[in-house]
């Protein structure tokens, strides 16, 4: 090899065929940073597929979904679990990634973890079930599962908040 100086198209080509070695702390991920980096990435597809759906059946006037009485709760519920379940996605992938930064307690890390788990199940899981099955303009019973998944959404950032900065 010379030691002539490589120009900026070469280097350009070096680079896009240099594979990119993994990041340095991607080893040694914690179990909690695994699975919410997992939980998060796959439930966020879950519900921008479910966002892709519900813009379908808009699109195509499914009556179901479209007519306007008691398919308003339908609508609504089924709008509001995408939108939960999306932030809540997003949610999981950041305290994923800040878990590296954070010094919690193993005790506060794993309540934190278990609630954001449980809140990302329960808090769009009982809209979407609400929305399925409704009774007149009253949603479905599976809104029951609403208040408890957000009391465990409150629970996990007070952990989070509470053990930050110490």
């Amino acid at each position: 090899m010379s030691n002539q100086k490589l120009t900026r198209r070469e280097r350009s080509n070096q680079a896009r065929t240099t594979p990119i070695p993994p990041a340095a702390g991607n080893s040694s991920a914690t179990p909690e940073e695994s699975r919410h980096f997992k939980l998060g990435w796959w439930s966020l597809f879950v519900f921008v597929c479910l966002g892709i759906v519900l813009e379908g059946m808009l699109a195509f006037r499914v009556g179901w979904y479209m007519d306007v009485g008691d398919n308003e709760t339908h609508r609504l519920m089924l709008r509001l679990g995408h939108a939960h379940g999306t932030l809540l996605s997003v949610l999981n992938i950041a305290f994923a990634a800040s878990l590296a930064r954070l010094s919690l307690p193993a005790i506060a890390r794993t309540l934190a973890s278990r609630c954001l788990t449980a809140a990302t199940l329960l808090v769009p899981g009982g809209f979407i079930l609400a929305g399925l099955v409704t009774y007149g303009p009253e949603p479905g019973l599976g809104i029951v599962l609403l208040p408890v998944g957000a009391i465990l959404l409150l629970f996990g950032i007070f952990q989070v908040a509470r053990n930050t900065g110490k």
